[in-house]
């Protein structure tokens, strides 16, 4: 092959903006995730870049508030929220580039206290115990695992019991950072933070009973996603069959 012949090839690629399919970067993903997922994000993130080369950037909070990011203009990709509702949020905004929010996951409730707080066993009755001053609980109007407490609490009875010694968090991983530093006593918190490796190490965890409503964890695509096609496919890889049978030691049930 002529240097001539080169130039002239090279030429075209530069004239015509054609680039080789091998050169071009991969998308990175902008996913707004709900605090729940902090510890389960990076494995998932990890697994889907092996599979397929694309990096998931992953920004953290409470539902609600990455919900009111979200219509406020914040560039992302796909949202995942902790419930239904604040992904719906988005659809009714008419913001997602489909019509009905998907079920992704399945959370669980969980109390949490550190090893030597003394509060030893752990139940929702025994929270009314004086000895147990302070409970961390997540912002139930923010945060779809505080909405959970509340429910559990409500449905057990309690509140007016336990209402001076809740102290109110952000989001679940700030109710989870509450009881980790002593600042609280127990926490109400997701069982994928409870089930994190400090956490296990640090202290105890009961699951809640189930008398709270089904934590549906539900994802949406941005319409002003500039990655429309590779976010969808994030979606759907998230709730296939093989991802969602690596969930349950992550802290998460699959969707369905």
């Amino acid at each position: 092959m002529t240097s001539k012949f080169v130039i002239a090839i090279m030429g075209v690629i530069l004239s015509t903006g054609a680039v080789p399919a091998q050169s071009r970067p991969q998308p990175v993903l902008h996913i707004a995730a709900a605090a729940d997922l902090q510890p389960v994000m990076p494995a998932i993130a990890q697994e889907y870049e092996r599979e397929t080369g694309i990096k998931l950037q992953v920004s953290f909070g409470s539902s609600s508030t990455l919900a009111t990011q979200i219509l406020n203009g914040a560039p992302v990709d796909v949202f995942l929220g902790a419930d239904f509702s604040f992904p719906e949020k988005i659809v009714a905004a008419n913001l997602a580039d489909q019509s009905a929010p998907t079920a992704y996951a399945t959370g669980t409730l969980v109390l949490w206290t550190r090893n030597d707080s003394g509060v030893l066993p752990l139940s929702i009755d025994g929270l009314t115990d004086p000895k147990i001053k302070r409970i961390a609980i997540a912002d139930e109007f923010h945060a779809p695992y505080g909405r959970s407490a509340y429910a559990a609490i409500d449905a057990l009875k309690l509140r007016d019991q336990l209402r001076t010694k809740i102290v109110t968090a952000e989001n679940v991983a700030q109710a989870a950072q509450f009881a980790e530093s002593g600042n609280a006593q127990v926490a109400f918190i997701s069982l994928t933070l409870a089930n994190s490796e400090r956490m296990r190490q640090l202290g105890h965890y009961e699951r809640a009973p189930k008398v709270y409503p089904k934590l549906t964890q539900c994802g949406v695509v941005l319409k002003s996603s500039p990655n429309l096609a590779e976010a969808h496919k994030f979606l759907e890889w998230l709730t296939s069959v093989k991802t969602q049978s690596m969930l349950p030691k992550l802290g998460l049930d699959p969707a369905n």
